[in-house]
């Protein structure tokens, strides 16, 4: 199988479910009753930063990413991409803040962590926080606050927008 094979861009990653309860954020919240779960991007860049292999890309995203930048699907993937346990990923550059995606620029706006794709970011980028890992349990949810500034705060996502974001991407 080749590497511009669209078999080669298996998305193996695990698969988890929300946990026992159902889904918590539709019972309200504790301290204030509302249904849904805030959410409001600081730029800060954590999300688009960890370990090795973390922006999964399907065969599609590389074609959009590939159009945008003006280059052929197989010149991208070449270029962007490399081949992960879990599926195919974006590139990533290691920078003080870990394994940054290639696309990352912590310096075009001083504080800022920009996305050179954004219009075209894929489905892993568009949907967090909102993953089955992070909306397991009201635990999990609140741990990830640490990681994203983001978390808790900003817009309130109703219930139904938070299981459309959920359930388009598994990780």
């Amino acid at each position: 199988m080749s590497d511009h094979d669209p078999a080669a861009f298996g998305r193996g990653n695990p698969r988890e479910e929300p946990g026992e309860g159902g889904e918590w954020f539709s019972h309200g919240d504790p301290a204030t009753g509302e249904r849904g779960l805030r959410f409001s991007c600081t730029m800060c860049g954590n999300c688009c930063s960890g370990p090795e292999g973390y922006v999964l890309v399907s065969p599609e995203e590389c074609a959009s990413l590939a159009a945008r930048l003006g280059l052929a699907v197989g010149e991208f993937v070449d270029r962007y991409t490399h081949m992960t346990a879990h599926g195919r990923s974006l590139n990533e550059k290691i920078t003080p803040s870990g394994h940054d995606c290639v696309f990352l620029d912590r310096e075009r706006v001083p504080g800022k962590a920009v996305c050179g794709v954004y219009e075209d970011r894929p489905v892993q980028c568009r949907t967090w926080p909102f993953w089955p890992s992070v909306l397991r349990d009201r635990q999990t949810w609140e741990r990830s606050k640490r990681i994203c500034p983001g978390i808790g705060k900003g817009t309130l996502i109703p219930v139904s927008e938070v299981r459309v974001r959920r359930d388009t991407f598994r990780i």
